[in-house]
């Protein structure tokens, strides 16, 4: 069997150095649309370096993700084939704001391996801590198709209750025929979401943008639109990838705001409206200060 649960949970961590500069931030900021318009001030925040914010979704890509999703796969006890590999969610904690550019360890373990019948649930956790202490820690859930079946642990449920009572706000986000080729120069050259013919192999029409980036373009748009453009109140963010997102698609994106058991938060969930609303992203939660 390709993936051997013991093994895999029982491997030493990876761990490394990684970097990043004010010109990655403004590329992932690039890559996951803003800068439109690109001389509206709000905007500049994440483009221009003497008033860079970091999106704390940068998370994802820091150090161009290594230890990263595509280096877990190769862990002790996991051989799978990327062709069959799906992102099925993502959630993330900050400990402090992310710096502008900064040098960081990172490392990364498998930290749950569950039985779906049909396919198996990675969890991939990566921990980044600076000179003063943590600063992030990153779980991506994978998805292997084929690979389940083994009788194991089918893990806990991320299913949430859909929210109740009409969005708080509702926007829409422009997805660009481009999108998905300048959000992959962050560091995710997963060939899936480029070319074509790896596309079909993978039981898609074309190539789909990254589930991240339609990730941070939701974290984006509750920052600016409910935490007033302010990215030091995230605390976590998470959330399931419900369906694929094609670039030159339009998202609706839908705000609850309301109280959990760690204070406040904003339940999202995001739909490709040029498909009737088909969900994106679901059991988002946005906590934040």
């Amino acid at each position: 069997m390709p993936i051997d649960a013991a093994l895999a949970l029982s491997a030493e961590p990876r761990s490394g150095e990684i970097t990043w500069t004010a010109k990655d931030v403004q590329l992932y900021h690039l890559g996951i649309g803003a800068g439109v318009p690109a001389t509206d001030p709000d905007e500049l925040r994440y483009t221009l370096e003497s008033r860079l914010h970091v999106l704390p979704s940068f998370a994802t890509v820091a150090g161009a993700g290594s230890p990263g999703v595509i280096s877990g796969l190769s862990m002790p006890g996991v051989d799978v084939d990327l062709a069959k590999v799906l992102h099925g969610g993502q959630s993330l904690t900050i400990h402090r704001p992310i710096p502008v550019a900064g040098t960081a360890t990172a490392s990364g373990r498998v930290a749950g391996v569950y039985d779906k019948g049909t396919a198996a649930i990675l969890v991939m956790r990566t921990e980044v801590t600076d000179a003063d202490g943590p600063l992030w820690t990153n779980d991506a859930q994978i998805f292997v198709r084929g690979e389940g079946g083994w009788g194991g642990d089918r893990g806990p449920s991320t299913r949430l209750d859909p929210p109740t009572g009409e969005p708080d706000r509702t926007v829409e986000r422009h997805v660009r025929e481009d999108q998905a080729l300048l959000y992959r120069l962050s560091g995710d050259y997963n060939p899936l979401h480029a070319d074509p013919e790896f596309a079909k192999l993978a039981g898609f029409d074309k190539p789909i943008l990254h589930g991240l980036c339609t990730y941070g373009m939701t974290l984006k748009a509750v920052v600016d639109t409910l935490l007033g453009g302010d990215v030091t109140r995230v605390r976590a963010y998470r959330t399931r990838f419900a369906g694929v997102v094609y670039p030159g698609e339009t998202l609706r994106i839908r705000m609850w705001c309301g109280e959990g058991a760690e204070g406040p938060v904003v339940r999202v969930e995001v739909g490709a409206v040029e498909r009737g609303g088909a969900p994106v992203l679901a059991d988002t939660v946005v906590q934040h200060s």
